[in-house]
C-alpha cells in the first residue's frame, strides 16, 4: 500500500536512496514545487492532480511503486488503457503533458536517470479551430439579460465585460472591486502564473459594471462573504465558473444561438473581431495575456478561414 509523507518538501530530506520514496510522496512533492515554484494556480494544480492520480493508481495496480522502474513501454500502456475508455486525443494529450512534467521533475531532482517521455509521441490532434460568434450574435446574447431586474443587470455587467475585454473566466471572477482602473480605462487582471497585466475596457462595459455596483451588487454584497470581489450571486459569494458557463448557455439558447457557447466563446470573439478590425496581433496578444504569440496566432488562421469563407460565398466565379 501507499504511504503518504508527513512533510511534503521539493527536495528529498532522508538519507535513504530515490527508490525508498513512494510515487503518491513524489507526486505530492511535484504538486508542491507547481504551487510553490511555479506558481500553478489551484484549477492547474487540480487537473494535474487528477492525472497523476489515475497515473499513480495504474502504476500501484500493475505492482510498480519505483519511479526507476518506469519505461516508455509502462507510459505507452498508461495511455492505451486511458484511450480503451474513450478518452479523447485532446485529453491523452493533456495527461501526457502532465507525465512530461512529472518526469522532467523526477529526472532534475535526482529521483530517476532519466526521463521515459521522452520517446513518447503525442497524440495527432484535429485541427479544429474555436467557435467564434458574429457581431451580431453577441449583440442579441448581450441583448438578453432582463436589464430591469438586479440579476439581469449584473448579467449584462457580466457578458459586456467578457466581450469587452477577452479575460478568461477564472479572471473574471476573481475581478476585484479594486481592479476597476476606469479613469485610465482599464482593469487589473489577475492570470495564469499570477502574472498581472492591465485590458483596456470599453465605455458600454465600464456602464454596465457601474450600474451594477450602483442598484445590483449592493443587494448581493454580504458581509464577511463578498469581500471585494466585483460579480457576486444572490447569496453573496463571488460567482464560479461554472455559475458563469451556465448563464452564457441559458442567455446563447434565448438568443437562439445554435452554434456551441461558453465562455471561452468570447475571448475568442474578442481576439478575431480585433484582427478582423486590423489590430496588431502583439497587441492582441498583450490583451489576452499570452506568454507565446503563436498562441494568440489561432485568431490569424481563424481571420483566414473568414476570409475563405466571403470568398466562396460571393466571388463569382466559384
Amino acid at each position: 500500500m501507499v504511504r503518504k509523507s508527513k512533510q511534503l518538501t521539493t527536495s528529498r530530506t532522508t538519507t535513504c536512496p530515490p527508490t525508498c520514496h513512494p510515487l503518491e510522496e513524489l507526486k505530492q512533492r511535484y504538486l508542491l514545487y507547481l504551487q510553490l515554484e511555479k506558481n500553478a494556480s489551484p484549477n492547474t494544480l487540480s487537473a494535474y492532480s487528477l492525472d497523476l492520480d489515475q497515473y499513480v493508481t495504474y502504476l500501484d495496480k500493475i505492482s510498480l511503486h519505483s519511479p526507476t522502474d518506469i519505461t516508455s513501454v509502462t507510459i505507452s500502456h498508461f495511455l492505451e488503457s486511458l484511450h480503451k475508455r474513450q478518452l479523447s486525443p485532446r485529453s491523452l494529450a493533456r495527461v501526457l503533458s502532465t507525465l512530461r512534467g512529472f518526469h522532467k521533475f523526477l529526472l532534475a531532482e535526482g529521483y530517476t536517470a532519466d526521463d521515459p517521455t521522452e520517446l513518447i509521441d503525442s497524440p495527432k490532434l484535429p485541427k479544429t479551430l474555436p467557435s467564434v460568434l458574429t457581431l451580431y450574435e453577441v449583440d442579441q446574447i448581450l441583448r438578453q439579460p432582463d436589464g430591469s431586474t438586479p440579476l439581469g443587470i449584473r448579467d449584462r455587467a457580466l457578458l459586456e465585460t467578457l466581450y469587452a475585454t477577452g479575460i478568461r473566466v477564472s479572471e473574471l471572477t476573481n475581478l476585484k472591486q479594486t481592479d476597476l482602473l476606469f479613469d485610465e480605462g482599464f482593469i487589473k487582471v489577475l492570470g495564469k502564473g499570477s502574472k498581472e497585466r492591465l485590458v483596456p475596457i470599453g465605455n458600454s462595459a465600464q456602464q454596465w459594471i457601474q450600474t451594477y455596483q450602483r442598484e445590483s451588487r449592493i443587494l448581493f454584497a454580504s458581509k464577511g462573504k463578498s469581500e471585494d470581489y466585483l460579480f457576486l450571486s444572490i447569496r453573496g459569494t463571488k460567482l464560479t465558473r461554472s455559475m458563469v458557463f451556465r448563464l452564457i448557455c441559458k442567455y446563447a439558447k434565448a438568443a437562439h444561438i445554435t452554434k456551441e457557447v461558453h465562455p471561452h466563446t468570447f475571448r475568442h470573439s474578442f481576439a478575431t473581431h480585433l484582427l478582423e478590425g486590423g489590430a496588431d496581433l502583439r497587441a492582441v496578444q498583450e490583451m489576452l495575456g499570452h506568454s507565446d504569440i503563436s498562441t494568440t496566432q489561432i485568431y490569424t488562421h481563424i481571420d483566414r478561414e473568414y476570409l475563405k469563407e466571403v470568398h466562396r460565398t460571393f466571388h463569382p466565379r466559384q
